[in-house]
C-alpha cells in the first residue's frame, strides 16, 4: 500500500476529486449493543442508560422527547457538543487525506462513519453506511468466519425506469431490512440529482433528467426504507451534477433553474417522505459551498419545505480538495454550523479544534450550536441503536434476491423490436451469445454506489438457468476471455489506486467466417454491450458514450452473417447511463436496455427475452442522436477545460426533453419511451372541470388491445401559457402505471394536478405563478407519443407560493430561451 500512496497523492492533486468511499476496507469485530440495566421509580421501570442507578431526566420516558433532550443539552460541555456535531472519522481515508487523526473502526466494519457516544448520558454511537443500490459494508471481518453479504439491487436508472411507486417501496423495504439487521441506523441513499448531462459519472445512481420522476422515485424508496425503522440520507443537495473537480467546482445557476429543476426533486422527496437526513453536496452554487449556504439549508429546506431532520455534509464537504486536507486545510466549520449543516462528516480532529475554539470564544453562538445538537439528538433518539434493537446479522437475502430480480425486470426498457424478434421462447434451437459483458456482467457502478454482494448472475447463467441451448464453442471461447479481461481490469484499477475508474473490457476478435458458421447453426444472436462508470470521475464521448470501433465491427459482422441466413440479432445494453444508439440501431432487430440490473441481472434479462415477463420500463431520460445535441454539452464539465473551476448552467430550465421537445431537436429515443410485447389504446380523456380551482383530476381509459398481458405507463404532460416568461413546450406533471392488464382488459387511470404543477418560478416576482389562460393536458405513452388531449383554463393569475430570493448570482449570464 505504501508504494501506492505517493501515486495516489499525485493523482489526487492532479484531478482534485476522489472516490473516497471506496476506502472502507478495514474490518474489526462487531460490537453489539449491550442490554442496559433498569431503574425503578414509583413502580415504573426505566432503562438506566448511563448505568448510574438513578433516573436522569433524559431517561424518563414519561416526559416528551423535547424535554429529555433539553435536559441533556443543559448539562453538555462545549467539548461534548462539538464531539456530537462532528463525525467519528472513517478508517482507510488516510490514504487520500494523509494522517488526519484518530479514525476508529466503527461498530459495523465497512460502514462510512457515525456519531459519537456519550456514556454519561447513555447516548450510543450510531452508524451510517452507503448506499443507493443497497447496503455497502465489509463482507468479511477479522477473526470472524461468518460473511456479511448484502443484496445488490438495480442501479437508480433501472429503478426509476419502472415508473412503479409500489414496486419501489418494496425495494426500499428490502434495503431497509438489511440496514436494520446489520446494525446500521441510516442508509446514505437515495441519490436523486438531476441528470443534467449524459456524461456524469454518477448518473447510474440518479433517476432522471426530470424532477417529478426523480422526487417521486426517491420518496417511494425512502418510504420503503424508513418503514423498517431506520433512516435515509437523500443526496446530494444540490446541483451536484458532475464528478469532475467535485469538491471545488462552482456551478453558476439561475434561481429559476435551481427552483424548477435542481431543488424541485428534493422538495417532492422531503414533502412526500420526510427523510431522516439530507446530505449537502460538495460543489459551490454561485460561489458558496452548499454546506455553507444558509439559503439552501435553512431558508429553502427548513423554512419553505418544513424539513425537520438533520443535514450532514458529504464526506469532507466544504474542503477545497483532498490535497488541502494534507496541507492542513479545513472547511469553514462556523459557516457550516450557521448555515444549518448540523453534522460534519466524516469528521477530523482539526475541525473539532477550530469548532471548540469558536464555541468557547463566542464566534459560534451557543444558540446555533444547541439547535444543531438538538436535531442530532432527535435523530439518535429515533435510531434502532438507541432503542437497543438486537439485530440478527441475518437479513432474508433469498427473499431480497427475488425483490431485486422483479424490480430489474420491470425496469428494463424495450427500445426496438422489429417483426417481433422478442420474445424468443424457443428452448430447442441454439442461441449464439456474443459480447464480453454477456459473460462478465455488470451489476452496478463503482464507488459508494457499489455493494459487496455474494454473487452476480451473468447473462450466460441467466439464459442457461432458463433452459436456453447456448452454442458451446462460443461459451468455451468467451468465458475464459471474459474472466481474464475482468481480472486484468480489476488488477489495473488496484494498481491505479482507490481513485481509479472502471474501464471497458476488450471484445474478442473473431473473423467473418466464424460468425457465418455460427449463423448456420444458431437460430438467434444475443449481443451484450457493456458500460461502467463510478464515483470520482465523469465519462467521455469516445469509446464510452460512443461505441468503440471494435464494438461496431463486431455488430456489423454479426448482423451481416445472421441476416444473410434470415436470423435475428438482439442487442442487450448492460449500461448505467445513456449511450449513442442512432448510428447502429438499424443494424439489429431488437434492443433491450437492461441497465445495470443488480445481482440477479442475468435472470431478469432471461425473464424478459423469454416472454415470461412483458417489458414495461420507460426511459426517464432522453437518448440523443449525438452527444452535442444536449444543450448542456457546451458547458460540461466546465472551464478551463483541462482543470475546470466553473460550470455555467446556461441552458436554464431547458434540460433533457424540455430542450429537445421545445427546440425541435430529434432524439434517438425520447423521454418516456418504451415498447411492449402488446399494444395499448387510450380513450375517453376527461377533466373534472373546465376551469382550475385548487385541483383538477384527469381520467383516461387504457385498454390492452394486444395478445399478451402487460402493464402500461401513462404519462401526463402539461403545456402552460407563456405570456410573462418563456416555458418548455410541455412538462411531465403526473404519471401512473396500470395493473397487469389481460388482453382486452381496460383500466381507468386518474391523474391529479395541483396548483404548483401549473406554476413556474418567476424570479422578478420571487414567486411560483400560474398564469391566467388556457392549459393543454397531453396524455400518452411517451413525451412524443401523445394519445389523448384536453384543455382547461385558469381564469386569473394564481400566486401559488411567495418565497424569498436565494443564491444571488456571482456571474452575469442569460439563461437560454426559445
Amino acid at each position: 500500500m505504501k508504494k501506492n500512496i505517493s501515486t495516489l497523492i499525485k493523482l489526487s492533486q492532479k484531478t482534485k476529486y476522489a472516490g473516497m468511499f471506496i476506502a472502507l476496507l478495514v474490518a474489526s469485530p462487531l460490537a453489539k449493543a449491550q442490554t442496559q440495566p433498569n431503574v425503578t421509580v414509583g413502580g415504573k421501570t426505566f432503562k438506566d442508560l448511563n448505568k448510574n442507578g438513578k433516573l436522569a431526566v433524559w431517561e424518563d420516558t414519561r416526559l416528551s422527547v423535547d424535554k429529555r433532550i433539553e435536559a441533556i443539552i443543559k448539562q453538555m460541555t462545549n467539548a461534548e457538543k462539538v464531539d456530537l456535531l462532528i463525525g467519528t472519522g472513517m478508517p482507510g481515508i488516510e490514504v487520500l487525506t494523509g494522517p488526519v487523526g484518530d479514525s476508529k473502526q466503527g461498530l459495523v466494519p465497512g460502514a462510512a462513519g457515525g456519531t459519537a457516544s456519550f456514556d454519561r448520558f447513555g447516548i450510543p454511537a450510531t452508524v451510517v453506511a452507503d448506499g443507493p443500490a443497497g447496503l455497502r459494508i465489509a463482507p468479511t471481518r477479522d477473526n470472524d468466519s461468518k460473511t456479511y453479504y448484502a443484496t445488490a439491487f438495480p442501479v437508480g436508472t433501472a429503478l426509476a425506469s419502472t415508473w412503479n411507486k409500489t414496486l419501489l417501496e418494496q425495494v426500499g423495504k428490502a434495503m431497509g431490512n438489511e440496514v436494520k439487521e446489520y446494525g446500521v441506523d441510516v442508509l446514505l441513499a437515495p441519490a436523486l440529482n438531476i441528470q443534467r448531462n449524459p456524461l456524469n459519472g454518477r448518473n447510474f445512481e440518479y433517476y432522471s433528467e426530470d424532477p417529478l420522476i426523480s422526487g417521486k422515485t426517491a420518496a417511494a424508496i425512502v418510504n420503503g426504507i424508513q418503514s423498517q425503522g431506520v433512516g435515509t440520507s437523500i443526496k446530494h443537495f444540490a446541483a451536484n451534477n458532475e464528478e469532475t473537480n467535485r469538491l471545488t467546482i462552482n456551478a453558476h445557476v439561475s434561481e429559476r433553474a435551481m427552483r424548477e429543476l435542481y431543488l424541485r426533486n428534493f422538495e417532492i422527496a422531503v414533502k412526500d417522505s420526510q427523510p431522516w437526513t439530507v446530505m449537502s453536496s460538495y460543489n459551490k452554487v454561485n460561489g458558496v459551498y452548499t454546506s455553507d449556504s444558509k439559503d439552501l439549508l435553512t431558508q429553502v429546506l427548513r423554512n419553505e419545505w418544513g424539513f425537520k431532520g438533520i443535514v450532514m455534509t458529504d464526506w469532507f464537504g466544504g474542503f477545497p480538495g483532498f490535497e488541502s486536507i494534507r496541507s492542513g486545510g479545513i472547511s469553514d466549520v462556523v459557516k457550516q454550523m450557521n448555515a444549518g449543516n448540523d453534522l460534519l462528516m466524516p469528521g477530523i480532529p482539526a475541525q473539532k479544534k477550530v469548532l471548540l475554539e469558536a464555541l468557547n470564544s463566542g464566534k459560534l453562538s451557543q444558540e446555533v450550536a444547541n439547535v444543531n445538537v438538538k436535531r442530532i439528538l432527535e435523530y439518535i433518539f429515533k435510531t434502532p441503536t438507541f432503542a437497543q434493537y438486537k439485530y440478527t446479522d441475518k437479513p432474508n437475502l433469498a427473499e431480497h434476491a427475488e425483490v431485486t430480480r422483479n424490480a430489474a425486470t420491470e425496469g428494463m426498457v424495450l427500445l426496438k423490436n422489429e417483426q417481433n424478434a422478442l420474445p424468443f421462447a424457443n428452448k430447442q434451437k441454439e442461441v449464439s451469445l456474443f459480447g464480453v459483458t454477456s459473460y462478465a456482467w455488470i451489476t452496478g457502478g463503482t464507488g459508494s454506489g457499489s455493494v459487496n454482494n455474494k454473487h452476480t448472475v451473468s447473462l450466460l447463467e441467466g439464459l442457461t438457468a432458463a433452459g436456453y441451448k447456448l452454442d458451446k464453442e462460443l461459451v468455451d471461447l468467451y468465458k475464459p476471455h471474459a474472466e481474464k479481461e475482468a481480472a486484468a481490469e480489476k488488477e489495473n484499477r488496484k494498481k491505479r489506486g482507490i481513485l481509479a475508474l472502471p474501464e471497458r473490457l476488450a471484445e474478442m476478435k473473431l473473423d467473418g467466417a466464424f460468425y457465418a458458421k455460427k449463423a448456420e447453426t444458431s437460430e438467434i444472436a444475443f449481443v451484450t454491450l457493456g458500460r461502467n462508470s463510478g464515483e470520482g470521475g465523469d465519462r467521455v464521448v469516445d469509446n464510452d458514450f460512443n461505441l468503440a470501433t471494435e464494438e461496431i465491427e463486431m455488430l456489423d459482422k454479426i448482423s451481416k452473417a445472421f441476416h444473410a441466413k434470415g436470423k435475428k440479432v438482439v442487442v442487450i445494453l448492460n449500461i448505467g447511463g445513456v449511450i449513442e444508439t442512432a448510428s447502429w440501431k438499424d443494424k439489429v432487430d431488437a434492443i433491450l436496455l437492461a441497465w445495470q440490473p443488480g445481482q440477479e441481472g442475468g435472470h431478469s434479462v432471461a425473464d424478459v427475452v423469454s416472454g415470461k415477463v412483458n417489458p414495461s420500463g420507460k426511459l426517464t431520460m432522453t437518448f440523443p442522436v449525438n452527444y452535442t445535441d444536449h444543450a448542456s454539452a457546451k458547458n460540461f464539465p466546465g472551464i478551463p477545460a483541462d482543470n475546470p473551476k466553473d460550470v455555467t448552467y446556461q441552458e436554464g430550465v431547458y434540460v433533457g426533453y424540455r430542450y429537445f421537445n421545445t427546440f425541435g431537436v430529434k432524439p434517438s429515443y425520447e423521454f418516456g419511451y418504451g415498447k411492449s410485447y402488446t399494444d395499448f389504446a387510450y380513450s375517453d380523456i376527461e377533466t373534472s372541470s373546465k376551469t382550475f380551482n385548487n385541483k383538477l383530476e384527469v381520467t383516461v381509459d387504457v385498454k390492452n388491445t394486444g395478445k399478451v398481458a402487460g402493464k402500461e405507463v401513462v404519462e401526463l404532460y402539461l403545456s402552460a401559457p407563456n405570456q410573462s416568461i418563456d416555458k418548455p413546450k410541455s412538462e411531465l406533471k403526473a404519471y401512473a402505471k396500470t395493473k397487469d392488464l389481460k388482453p382486452g382488459e381496460s383500466q381507468t387511470i386518474t391523474l391529479t394536478l395541483n396548483p404548483k404543477d401549473l406554476a413556474s418560478y418567476e424570479t422578478a416576482k420571487s414567486a411560483w405563478i400560474a398564469e391566467a389562460g388556457n392549459y393543454k393536458v397531453s396524455v400518452g405513452a411517451s413525451s412524443l407519443d401523445i394519445r389523448q388531449t384536453a384543455e382547461f383554463s385558469v381564469p386569473k393569475e394564481l400566486v401559488v407560493e411567495k418565497v424569498q430570493h436565494i443564491l444571488p448570482e456571482d456571474e452575469k449570464f442569460e439563461d437560454l430561451k426559445p
